[in-house]
């Protein structure tokens, strides 16, 4: 299920909520002031590889002992 940020307007508070595609909302009831909170649009976030990598672990030739 996809992640939403929404920000609300009233007390400027941030906040996440996960719900599926089809049935998120663009304003919400802000958990903190109960105001409404508008559906923040962000860039998504990118892919991080970390160690050593896929190459040298596992497809990486094996040389015959």
């Amino acid at each position: 299920m996809p992640t939403y940020q929404y920000r609300c307007k009233e007390c400027g508070y941030l906040f996440e909520k996960f719900s599926t595609i089809t049935s998120y909302k663009k304003e919400v009831s802000c958990p903190v002031c109960h105001g409404k909170a508008k559906l923040k649009i962000s860039g998504g976030s990118g892919i991080i590889f970390k160690g050593s990598g896929f190459y040298i672990t596992d497809y990486q030739r094996r040389k015959n002992k």
